[in-house]
């Protein structure tokens, strides 16, 4: 394993790499590593760890592949110690396919067949430049099988131009071309103009590749895949011919004019074609872990948004035809009860069905969904209980789950209206808990999230729900299988497991007690134990970020102290006591203390910010309303690369584009905002039949 390139591309020392690959070897996860190893890492975080992770697996397909390639060559005979050591001293992908690409195993090609015909010895000779009279030459070659002389010279140039486009320096001459100077360009293909109208914008189009922004590019692959758009990625072709004559082109005049000819065809019929297939692949992953970044940035913000906490919920999913679904949740988000009521056909009947299910539930707070409806249903909320603690939740994903297994699972017995409610108000008490439920490509705060890879998608998504679950912690006697599974070291049978185990024995009383569950071994114990909170707990440290490992340690101090752990804990006199360099050993440095002595100060601090009430102005209900120069109160739905789409309470967002985010330059509009955040904007413009809203944060 090449440490030292490891180290290079992640920016962090070659022991930070060492430590943390073999801490990932011995099976920890990134964010135990992050929060409990740090003395072994330097205190590198979450990120960085996730990098160092991301180029070891690479790293390793190279080694994989490299096994792979010394094996076919060397059954063909044909690996030499030179060759060796070539093929070991790479590192990338390119690279060792450069060197494997004349050993492998080929189907019939020009070349190939120009070589069964006899033809290799006068394309040696003219590739060395040795010929004057290369008509003369090739005469020399005419068989049954080659009829003439130009016969005999196509097929040396085609030997040629294939020796060309497997030449590593050559390769690398076009690649660097390609760098410096390729051209995407889309054209609209005959007849698929109205079909493709929504690509009106890449009908004749083209810029340099080394500059298209991420969403560009992922829209014109769109338009490519729908058959829409042909799409091209070329630089200069005289200088990349230009640079292969210099390299190629040498010797007598004969070889010379058969060499530039080789040379050209090289490059149009197999040196361009491969390498734009290459850039296209590159371009496209770029653009995709671009993509990919703005998605991650957006879940991350959304699924560590302001819980409300453990209150006694009312939610409604709102409707006109069929009616408003009322659930009543109760502290832990368990389903109490539901109805129907009809605010805008029955209004007393449904004025009269709240106030009885708010007073007999104490009711502390309303949550109802911003979909078809929602503004009217709040307006009729506020009617009923002026003084309530009313609160908009988004419905993103909401549908989804209402249909999923998860929620059939959870209610068989409910239909999808009464299991959408059920979520509202779920996601105002804690967004976290209950978006994992959904797939997180359809929480809808991505930017083409269908266009990229769907694994690479998947797994970074994947990577920061696991993230937001363990920086959050979780109750252990709450949480539900869906959360459990994204807790360090556990996964979605651990999860099940001690769900069952719950439901077997009753709440856990103490962390160890994990070590019960079936199949939850030691290591499982190691890595998710810190991220697992117990309410009022034996131990007051089962209720902290605080390792069991270091139980021992936080005992320790408090003996030292005359006092007891929750004395520790309670009272910051005697924590300013504690000398923590006492307590430095081998395996436990100040970066760990320091962390345990923060801990105690706020034992199971969440670190999401508090929720704050929010309201649309009152006079804007539909897009109709709107006017130019309008000053809105708004939500920050979804952020992109070129702006920011906000919510002004007419059923369709407005886009603040990162132009007019402020009176300076801004390159990423996550400088300026943040999902859920509420801002102020003006209306610039609205295209009501294009179903657009221009805003500005300019005011």
């Amino acid at each position: 394993m090449n440490y030292p390139l490891i180290a290079t591309q992640t920016g962090v020392s070659e022991r930070q790499v060492r430590n943390t690959i073999q801490l990932l070897d011995e099976g920890a996860t990134v964010p135990f590593i992050s929060r409990y190893r740090k003395e072994a890492t330097g205190g590198l975080d979450e990120v960085q760890i996730g990098a160092i992770k991301d180029a070891y697996q690479k790293q390793q397909e190279v080694e994989k592949r490299r096994e792979a390639i010394l094996k076919s060559i060397d059954e063909q005979g044909k690996l030499t110690s030179q060759l060796r050591k070539q093929i070991e001293s790479v590192f990338t992908l390119i690279e060792l396919e450069d060197l494997y690409l004349p050993y492998k195993q080929k189907r019939k090609t020009r070349a190939t067949m120009a070589i069964e015909r006899g033809l290799e010895p006068l394309a040696q000779a003219l590739f060395g430049g040795k010929e004057a009279d290369a008509e003369r030459r090739a005469a020399a070659f005419l068989n049954d099988q080659v009829a003439n002389v130009e016969e005999a010279l196509q097929g040396a140039r085609d030997i040629m131009a294939e020796w060309i486009s497997e030449n590593t320096d050559a390769r690398n001459k076009v690649r660097t071309t390609f760098e410096r100077g390729a051209i995407v360009t889309s054209r609209v293909k005959k007849k698929k103009e109205e079909e493709g109208a929504k690509y009106r914008d890449y009908f004749d189009f083209s810029e340099q590749l080394s500059k298209i922004p991420s969403h560009r590019l992922l829209a014109i692959r769109r338009g490519e895949e729908e058959g829409i758009l042909s799409v091209d990625i070329s630089p200069d072709e005289d200088q990349a011919i230009s640079h292969l004559n210099r390299q190629f082109v040498r010797g007598l005049s004969g070889s010379q004019g058969q060499i530039e000819l080789a040379v050209k065809d090289s490059y149009k019929r197999l040196l361009k074609p491969s390498i734009e297939t290459e850039f296209a692949k590159l371009s496209k992953e770029k653009a995709d872990q671009y993509a990919i970044q703005i998605f991650t940035d957006n879940l991350r913000q959304l699924l560590l948004a302001s819980p409300l906490g453990q209150k006694r919920v009312l939610a409604i999913d709102p409707g006109y035809r069929t009616g408003c679904k009322v659930v009543v949740l109760d502290e832990r988000g368990s389903l109490v009860t539901d109805t129907v009521i009809y605010p805008f056909d029955k209004p007393a009947e449904a004025q009269n069905t709240l106030r009885s299910l708010t007073e007999k539930h104490q009711i502390e707070a309303f949550a109802v969904g911003n979909g078809t409806a929602g503004r009217e249903t709040e307006d009729f909320l506020k009617k009923v209980f002026p003084d309530g603690t009313i609160f908009m939740v988004s419905e993103q994903g909401a549908s989804i789950y209402s249909a999923s297994d998860v929620a059939r699972e959870e209610f068989p017995q409910k239909d999808v209206t009464v299991r959408g409610a059920v979520s509202i108000g779920r996601r105002l008490m804690d967004p976290l808990a209950e978006l994992v439920k959904i797939d997180p490509k359809s929480i809808g705060v991505g930017q083409y999230q269908h266009d990229v890879d769907q694994g690479d998608l998947k797994g970074a998504l994947d990577t920061v729900v696991e993230s937001c679950v363990n920086q959050v912690g979780v109750n252990l006697n709450t949480a539900s299988k869906h959360l459990l599974r994204y807790v360090s070291g556990l996964g979605p049978a651990l999860a099940q497991n001690i769900v069952d185990y719950r439901a077997a024995n009753g709440n856990f009383k103490t962390r160890q007690q994990l070590l019960k569950v079936p199949r939850l071994g030691a290591k499982a114990f190691e890595q998710s134990a810190g991220f697992l909170r117990i309410d009022n707990p034996k131990n007051p440290l089962d209720n902290s970020a605080v390792h069991p490992e270091r139980y021992e340690i936080v005992e320790q101090m408090a003996r030292d102290l005359g006092a007891t752990v929750a004395d520790l804990m309670q009272k910051p006199e005697l924590r300013r006591q504690i000398d923590l360099k006492r307590y430095v050993s081998a395996s436990v440095g100040l970066p760990t203390l320091q962390d345990i002595l923060k801990e105690l100060e706020k034992p199971s601090r969440d670190p999401r910010p508090p929720m704050q009430q929010f309201e649309f102005d009152k006079s804007v209900r539909k897009v109709e309303d709107l006017r130019e120069g309008m000053v809105l109160p708004g939500i920050v739905t979804n952020i992109t690369a070129f702006g920011a789409f906000v919510d002004v309470g007419v059923k369709q967002d407005g886009l603040v584009h990162v132009s007019q985010m402020a009176n300076r330059f801004i390159k990423d509009p996550n400088e300026v905002v943040k999902l859920q955040q509420a801002v102020t904007v003006k209306v610039v413009e609205v295209d009501i039949a294009r179903k657009r809203i221009a805003l500005s944060m300019k005011i």
